[in-house]
């Protein structure tokens, strides 16, 4: 397989992650709508392992998973990943109070804002985890992981399909775990922290793979990439000035503020640090770090993130969520501008989805030359 060391590199952010669906359309119309796959080796954590790993079931054919993925989040509808009609809605909200106030009674504490098995059925409808160690076989992908992070041991497990000379590793608070990927290690990386309950893999529970997660690249590395393109789903990198408020923030702007540290902090910082690597090396003559036994490789990096704010953009479309959720997360403080920030992570609706589509393919059409000199080199 020609340039089997280029990975791609999908992070999490809940509804967000239909941004990287436009990324990866543009990326398509620049290849010519080829069938091979430009990215043999996929990394994915939360709703970027959703993407990753429908990419690796199509891996025959690139155009094909792409346009699988864009039919799905281009017509998406929050009831497609949780339980959103009003019945759903009140069960749900119905044990997690139950619970908060009971627990030491029944001997349960809450586990869930939302019921997600609508999420496990469309998983289990549109992906056939066979055709990955299929393409495996036959060149078309080198390898696969989905990241999840264990609420008991605290680290991270990078789940991992791949070809057979790529090894498990073992670095603090993470490590590489060789498995048939299953519908499981998807909902167990997706499992949000108090919004989706966590799943039990192995040998304890997992949540969101973004949790705690020190290194987002590292996986990509472990499993052998030399060249590596980050969709990321954060804030753009645009100073702005902090503004000056006397307003208690809700429970919402408090809840979005927690999973924007889950979801971004950690890609952004990984990738600082991986340019800064780089860098690095680059003034280190061969011989020297040969020498000094200098393990350290230099990994070429294209990242391409949302040029808005994606909060900003959920304030708009909030109104699409169903009536019952609405109801629900307003009694949160999330549908005004201030909340944003939690609805852009929930807001599984077309209307949404669609604009963060439209957002990805905008951005990476703008920066069409990187993208064809990252996947041409």
């Amino acid at each position: 397989m020609a340039n089997r060391r280029t990975a791609l590199v999908l992070g999490g952010g809940g509804a967000r992650a239909a941004y990287q669906v436009g990324v990866l359309q543009a990326i398509r119309e620049l290849l010519g709508d080829s069938a091979e796959n430009p990215f043999p080796i996929l990394c994915g954590t939360s709703a970027g392992a959703v993407n990753a790993t429908t990419l690796a079931c199509y891996a025959n054919h690139f155009g094909t998973a792409v346009e699988a993925l864009a039919a799905v989040w281009g017509d998406m509808h929050a009831g497609q990943i949780y339980r959103a009609d009003p019945i759903g809605v009140a069960i749900a909200s119905g044990r997690w109070l139950a619970a908060l106030l009971l627990g030491w009674a029944i001997g349960r504490s809450p586990r869930s804002l939302f019921d997600n098995q609508p999420l496990r059925k469309l998983l289990q409808e549109k992906l056939d985890f066979g055709n990955i160690e299929r393409s495996i076989v036959k060149g078309s992908l080198y390898a696969v992981s989905i990241t999840a992070s264990g609420y008991t041991s605290g680290d991270g497990v990078s789940f991992f399909q791949a070809h057979p000379e790529v090894e498990r590793w073992r670095r603090t608070q993470r490590s590489g775990c060789r498995t048939a990927l299953s519908v499981e290690h998807l909902m167990a990386s997706s499992a949000i922290p108090f919004i989706f309950p966590a799943v039990h893999l192995d040998r304890e529970y997992f949540g969101d793979g973004s949790m705690r997660q020190l290194a987002p690249i590292s996986p990509a590395i472990h499993l052998g990439a030399e060249k590596i393109l980050v969709i990321g789903v954060g804030q753009p990198s645009i100073p702005t000035q902090r503004q000056s408020s006397r307003v208690y923030p809700t429970l919402a702007q408090i809840a979005g503020h927690a999973l924007s540290s889950i979801f971004l902090d950690g890609l952004a910082v990984d990738v600082e640090r991986m340019e800064r690597i780089n860098h690095t090396l680059s003034v280190i003559p061969a011989d020297f770090r040969a020498r000094g036994g200098i393990s350290l490789r230099s990994v070429q990096s294209l990242v391409i993130s949302p040029s808005e704010r994606l909060d900003y953009l959920a304030t708009r479309h909030a109104g699409s969520l169903p009536l019952a959720v609405r109801a629900l997360l307003r009694g949160l403080g999330a549908m005004n501008r201030r909340g944003g920030a939690l609805i852009s992570y929930l807001l599984f609706e077309q209307s949404y989805t669609r604009a963060l589509i439209d957002l990805g393919y905008q951005d990476a059409m703008l920066r069409r030359e990187e993208v064809r000199a990252f996947l041409d080199s």
